[in-house]
Protein backbone atom coordinates (compact mmCIF):
# COMPACT_ATOMS: atom_id res chain seq x y z
CA UNK A 1 0.00 0.00 0.00
CA UNK A 2 2.78 2.45 0.93
CA UNK A 3 4.64 1.60 -2.28
CA UNK A 4 1.57 2.59 -4.31
CA UNK A 5 1.36 5.89 -2.48
CA UNK A 6 5.06 6.61 -3.00
CA UNK A 7 4.84 5.69 -6.69
CA UNK A 8 1.78 7.93 -7.13
CA UNK A 9 3.51 10.84 -5.42
CA UNK A 10 6.61 10.37 -7.57
CA UNK A 11 4.51 10.23 -10.74
CA UNK A 12 2.63 13.39 -9.74
CA UNK A 13 5.92 15.19 -9.09
CA UNK A 14 7.31 14.19 -12.50
CA UNK A 15 4.11 15.23 -14.27
CA UNK A 16 3.96 18.63 -12.53
CA UNK A 17 7.56 19.31 -13.52
CA UNK A 18 6.62 18.82 -17.16
CA UNK A 19 3.66 21.19 -16.87
CA UNK A 20 5.80 23.85 -15.23
CA UNK A 21 8.49 23.48 -17.90
CA UNK A 22 5.88 23.85 -20.68
CA UNK A 23 4.36 26.94 -19.08
CA UNK A 24 7.80 28.47 -18.59
CA UNK A 25 8.75 27.81 -22.22
CA UNK A 26 5.49 29.35 -23.44
CA UNK A 27 6.12 32.51 -21.42
CA UNK A 28 9.38 33.01 -23.30
CA UNK A 29 7.55 33.16 -26.64
CA UNK A 30 5.44 35.83 -28.32
CA UNK A 31 3.15 36.01 -31.33
CA UNK A 32 4.88 37.59 -34.31
CA UNK A 33 2.77 38.65 -37.30
CA UNK A 34 3.98 38.66 -40.90
CA UNK A 35 6.86 36.19 -40.56
CA UNK A 36 5.15 32.85 -41.22
CA UNK A 37 5.68 31.12 -44.54
CA UNK A 38 2.66 29.63 -46.30
CA UNK A 39 1.38 26.65 -44.34
CA UNK A 40 3.61 27.38 -41.33
CA UNK A 41 1.38 29.74 -39.29
CA UNK A 42 0.65 28.78 -35.69
CA UNK A 43 -3.11 29.44 -35.47
CA UNK A 44 -6.03 31.63 -36.56
CA UNK A 45 -5.38 34.74 -38.64
CA UNK A 46 -6.63 38.28 -38.11
CA UNK A 47 -9.05 38.11 -41.03
CA UNK A 48 -10.84 35.14 -39.49
CA UNK A 49 -10.65 33.13 -42.71
CA UNK A 50 -9.23 30.11 -40.88
CA UNK A 51 -8.72 29.00 -37.30
CA UNK A 52 -5.96 26.40 -37.42
CA UNK A 53 -2.23 26.10 -37.67
CA UNK A 54 -0.75 25.39 -41.06
CA UNK A 55 -3.63 26.84 -43.06
CA UNK A 56 -2.09 30.09 -44.30
CA UNK A 57 -1.85 30.22 -48.08
CA UNK A 58 0.51 33.19 -48.45
CA UNK A 59 4.05 33.61 -47.12
CA UNK A 60 4.67 36.61 -44.86
CA UNK A 61 0.98 37.60 -44.73
CA UNK A 62 0.64 40.40 -42.14
CA UNK A 63 -2.45 38.71 -40.70
CA UNK A 64 -0.73 35.38 -39.99
CA UNK A 65 1.39 34.79 -36.90
CA UNK A 66 4.01 32.42 -35.59
CA UNK A 67 5.38 31.97 -32.06
CA UNK A 68 8.94 33.26 -31.80
CA UNK A 69 11.37 33.79 -28.94
CA UNK A 70 10.33 36.86 -26.98
CA UNK A 71 12.16 39.98 -28.16
CA UNK A 72 13.09 38.67 -31.62
CA UNK A 73 9.96 39.58 -33.60
CA UNK A 74 11.13 42.99 -34.82
CA UNK A 75 14.54 41.54 -35.73
CA UNK A 76 12.72 39.05 -37.96
CA UNK A 77 10.81 41.88 -39.63
CA UNK A 78 7.56 40.97 -37.90
CA UNK A 79 4.81 42.98 -36.29
CA UNK A 80 3.08 42.93 -32.92
CA UNK A 81 -0.63 42.07 -32.91
CA UNK A 82 -1.50 45.75 -32.45
CA UNK A 83 0.63 46.80 -35.45
CA UNK A 84 -0.70 43.98 -37.63
CA UNK A 85 -4.29 44.77 -36.67
CA UNK A 86 -3.82 48.45 -37.56
CA UNK A 87 -2.48 47.47 -41.01
CA UNK A 88 -5.30 45.00 -41.49
CA UNK A 89 -7.98 47.55 -40.59
CA UNK A 90 -6.35 50.24 -42.76
CA UNK A 91 -6.38 47.88 -45.77
CA UNK A 92 -10.17 47.34 -45.53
Amino acid sequence: MNNKLIASAALAAVMSTGVIASAEAASKKEKCYGVAKAGQNDCANLAGTHSCAGQSSLSYDKGEWKLVTKGTCSELGGLSKKEAKQLYLASK
